[in-house]
């Protein structure tokens, strides 16, 4: 209090009174160092350079103010909201921050009368407001420092001018809700864009379209990807709640494509060559082994069996080969016939010639012994 009734007396020596009341009143405390504010209030499009030609204007200071920015918003919403999540407490601090919300805080608190510009802005529906409220806290960390910042988003904007709380529990990000139900319903998504134009101030438009399954959605335009694309998705959100054919359309589709995707598949052709006409080394070795085996039919006995066992063995096999040759020589029958062969007169008389040799032999030997 001290220090701005200091001020306040100081002002009426002081060049722009006007400024420094205005500043006041959105600020709630007089400016040290007028040449920030001045300069966070100038925006690009007046072309304006200093005395070595380069340009000045308030993108640095915005540039500042927004990290100044992130990190006084989210000290405060860390302390405002104990025990939240890391992902509940990033969401809450951008939706503070974002673009949409900047802009209205700067119309609200008349920044946009301030600004310096040449007019075209004013009609477009750019981020001028926004930025140069960013650009207005990086003036003031300049100015007052980190703690001015903190005090001024405190006492002067949460306090007075958002609910934090009902910011915090409000779902803004239509891309984002759009993405979570197709994904959860297996939907196919694409944001197509449409075109890029300019306006009659030369400012970039684009049109985006959300597109699923290949049936067309919403469309939305705008002077960032960005903006367009929440615009596309907020129409195509409110299409799927109040048009029943154009949810049954979305689906249809899925169903045939889904449909095409479970289709059998034929096997490919293997693309290994056989090399069967290459005789394998195992194969060789083992008909090798089949031709050779036990050729000196040598006995090989262990240490748990005795000479004598293998001798006796091999006596016991030659008596049973010997026996078994004898047995097929007692048995001969090769030249037993069912028809006996029909004897010749020679043959008769041979006989009979044998026989009594035979009988006459026999009485020999007989006169012999006696």
């Amino acid at each position: 209090m001290l220090n701005n009734f200091i001020d306040r007396i100081k002002l009426s020596f002081r060049k722009d009174k006007e400024l420094y009341f205005s500043l006041y009143e959105i600020l709630g405390f007089y400016p040290h160092n007028i040449s920030y504010y001045k300069m966070a209030l100038m925006h690009k499009s007046i072309m304006h350079r200093n005395s070595k030609g380069k340009p000045v204007n308030n993108e640095r200071l915005e540039f500042l103010g927004d990290a100044v920015l992130d990190a006084v918003v989210g000290d405060i919403v860390y302390q405002h909201f104990p025990g939240k999540r890391e992902g509940f407490l990033t969401n809450t601090r951008s939706k503070l921050v974002q673009r949409d919300t900047l802009n209205k805080l700067a119309q609200e608190m008349g920044i946009n009368q301030l600004v310096l510009s040449n007019g075209h802005s004013s009609s477009h529906n750019s981020y001028m407001g926004g930025n140069a409220f960013e650009a207005l806290v990086g003036a003031i960390y300049l100015d007052r420092g980190y703690d001015a910042c903190m005090k001024f988003m405190q006492k002067r904007i949460l306090a007075k001018m958002i609910n934090i709380d009902k910011v915090a529990y409000k779902e803004v990000n239509f891309k984002s809700k759009l993405i979570e139900w197709s994904q959860k319903n297996r939907v196919k998504l694409e944001f197509v864009m449409l075109g890029q134009e300019k306006d009659k101030n030369g400012s970039p438009v684009f049109t985006y379209q959300v597109v699923m399954e290949g049936v067309k959605g919403g469309e939305g335009k705008g002077y960032s990807k960005k903006e367009s694309q929440q615009l596309a998705s907020k129409l195509t959100l409110e299409r799927l709640r109040k048009e029943p054919q154009y949810i049954d359309s979305v689906f249809t589709a899925k169903a045939n494509r889904t449909k095409m995707e479970e289709e059998p598949v034929l096997a490919v052709p293997t693309t290994e060559v056989k090399n069967d006409f290459i005789i394998s080394q195992d194969t060789e070795k083992q008909e090798s082994e089949e031709k050779h085996v036990n050729v000196f039919k040598e006995e090989v006995y262990t240490e748990d069996s005795s000479a004598e066992d293998v001798v006796a063995s091999t006596v016991t096999e030659e008596i049973t080969t010997t026996a078994t040759q004898e047995s097929e020589d007692e048995f001969d029958l090769s030249d037993i016939s069912a028809e006996p062969k029909e004897m010749s007169r020679e043959d008769i008389i041979a006989a009979a010639e044998s026989a009594a040799f035979a009988e006459d032999k026999e009485y020999s030997m007989m006169i012999e012994l006696d």
